[in-house]
């Protein structure tokens, strides 16, 4: 019995290494800090040199998803590294990355007129091995660019963000992760009126060889914290609008 479960994982290895995954050592291979969530993906391990895909149909979805990759980048640009953040209509306000622990002077905007320059600008940038990530919004992404964009990020080890705005072709593309960031009300923690730490519906919809879910998530400050259990304050009434923008 021991023999076939060595094959099995020997088996699981091989496989993700022919889709891309390489064996993470050494501080590559340390916690983003997502707690449970990480046990999501292969070996437990946030994929780095992958294109995670972000569905933000909704404007309040997308500013909650600008949080959550604020979140991810504080930890991916630790070590002194820049990020290219690429856009045809950005509405990220530079200065709120600081609730981030991010610096704004060390994100390089690039606003473009059209899905093209954007594409092609998300392609050459995911090349430089000197990024930490790369952040691009497009109304979409097709299967060929998403493959382009992912031989990319194999060979220079950068992180790829992908905030998609167009959902109907949510499975075209070859992204390791596709998420769905969805707002939940703040807790100030004593009952007293006032705004707590930013908290979302964490959805893990598709992960190549790993199991999706969905998490409660805050941003505590300095690091993302799981929300263990909700009250009736912390979800959105069916009917209450809800919408940011």
């Amino acid at each position: 019995m021991d023999a076939k479960k060595e094959l099995l994982i020997k088996l699981q290895q091989d496989i993700l290494l022919w889709q891309g995954f390489k064996p993470q050592a050494g501080a590559s291979a340390e916690r983003i800090g997502l707690g449970e969530i990480e046990q999501a993906f292969p070996g437990g391990v946030f994929p780095k040199r992958a294109i995670h895909e972000f569905i933000t149909v909704l404007p309040e979805d997308a500013a909650c998803s600008d949080g959550f990759i604020a979140g991810l980048l504080a930890v991916l640009m630790q070590d002194g590294a820049a990020c290219v953040w690429v856009s045809t209509s950005r509405r990220l306000f530079p200065a709120s990355l600081n609730a981030f622990n991010v610096e704004p002077e060390r994100i390089i905007f690039m606003d473009v007129k059209t899905e093209k320059d954007a594409l092609w600008i998300t392609e050459e940038a995911l090349k430089c091995e000197g990024l930490a990530a790369v952040v691009a919004e497009l109304n979409n992404l097709s299967l060929i660019a998403s493959r382009r964009l992912q031989l990319a990020v194999e060979q220079s080890g950068v992180t790829g963000f992908i905030l998609r705005k167009d959902a109907s072709k949510a499975a075209s593309t070859v992204a390791t992760a596709r998420w769905k960031i969805s707002p939940l009300p703040s807790d100030t923690g004593n009952g007293l009126p006032g705004l707590g730490f930013p908290r979302w519906q964490v959805e893990l919809l598709k992960v190549r060889n790993g199991n999706p879910g969905s998490w409660v998530l805050e941003w505590a400050g300095e690091n993302f914290a799981a929300v263990e259990k909700l009250t009736e304050q912390s979800v959105w009434p069916e009917k209450q609008k809800r919408q940011i923008g």
